[in-house]
């Protein structure tokens, strides 16, 4: 009854913020604004009405377009990290990394991160003829960019400041790869990580880093991914414990779920910073463990979960505002 008691008298105090939540020290209750699903749904399906946003396309330079614009709504500094990679094949991709930066002026800062861009063929699809079709990218793709967006209208919407900055990078050039190069896929972040470490003038401290891969897909659970545990373990008990916090434990089991090849290695492994990976795993899944969806044409809007999205949405709100 005691422990009741002095839950309802925190539940007040955080009250006093809007429904902020964050004056209190504890990480042991929910705090922070309510993430919509309704609305990063929108911002998903917004993208995916471009059409598949594969590199050098004209879908993918007006979507790109419309996140730095929907970003800079939010009141977010945008810069635009341009340049011209090579692909596994040769081709040379037009590659764009999209970074928003809430408070940029604050010194101690956290990396959210998500690619943007569809993969241009649906190779792993049951269906042979659809193999040189591209993806609409639904869930690979347009739901951990529209996962940050609503948290960064959330942020601006937000009377109480943060006492930290957070830094919304979209990678670009993330699907372009092959199957028989691991060092083909993820190359904007690749070329985020090099430009970081070595062109770094900004005077800030990145503390980690979070990346969405897939957040959206129906059915998802997310385990706790190889690299993210040997690279930045601590980041993984605490965005987990935050996922039980905000109450969805059974969208982050305590179990792992293998290592893969994403944009946060070169995070890691190139710029230095902890960085972790949110990823689907489905275990039971015979067609692909990253689920039935995966890379093929059927990853589209009819297939997206906004039970998932809230998920990955609400546990990252509850990681942001009992940061200090």
């Amino acid at each position: 009854m005691k422990q009741a008691y002095i839950l309802l008298i925190a539940s007040a105090l955080f009250a006093a913020c809007g429904n902020s939540n964050k004056n209190m020290t504890t990480e042991e209750v929910a705090v922070g604004p309510d993430f919509s699903a309704d609305s990063a749904f929108m911002f998903c399906q917004k993208q995916c009405d471009f059409g598949p946003r594969t590199m050098n396309s004209e879908a993918h330079e007006l979507c790109g377009q419309w996140i730095v614009e929907k970003f800079q709504s939010y009141g977010m500094k945008v810069t635009e990290q341009r340049a011209t990679l090579k692909g596994f094949d040769g081709t040379p991709l037009l590659s764009n990394n999209i970074i928003a930066q809430y408070q940029p002026e604050a010194e101690q800062r956290i990396m959210i991160c998500a690619h943007w861009d569809s993969r241009p063929w649906a190779d792993n699809d049951p269906d042979e003829t659809n193999h040189t079709k591209p993806v609409m990218a639904a869930n690979d793709g347009a739901s951990g960019v529209g996962v940050m967006l609503e948290i960064a209208r959330l942020l601006q919407a937000d009377t109480c400041k943060l006492p930290i900055g957070v830094d919304f990078v979209c990678f670009d050039a993330e699907d372009w790869g092959s199957h028989e190069d691991n060092d083909s896929w993820a190359l904007g972040a690749q070329h985020w990580a090099k430009q970081h470490s070595t062109l770094n003038t900004q005077h800030s401290t990145l503390r980690y880093g979070i990346l969405l891969d897939m957040v959206g897909g129906q059915g998802a659970r997310f385990y706790q991914e190889g690299y993210s545990k040997y690279y930045a373990n601590h980041v993984v008990k605490r965005v987990w414990k935050a996922a039980a916090i905000a109450g969805y434990s059974s969208f982050f089991p305590q179990e792992d779920g293998g290592g893969i090849t994403d944009d946060h290695v070169p995070v890691n492994e190139v710029a230095k910073i902890p960085c972790i990976d949110i990823i689907n795993y489905y275990p039971d899944c015979e067609q692909s463990s990253f689920g039935p969806t995966w890379h093929t044409i059927h990853d589209d809007m009819d297939h997206l979960d906004r039970n998932t999205l809230k998920a990955v949405g609400q546990t990252l709100i509850q990681v942001i505002y009992t940061e200090k």
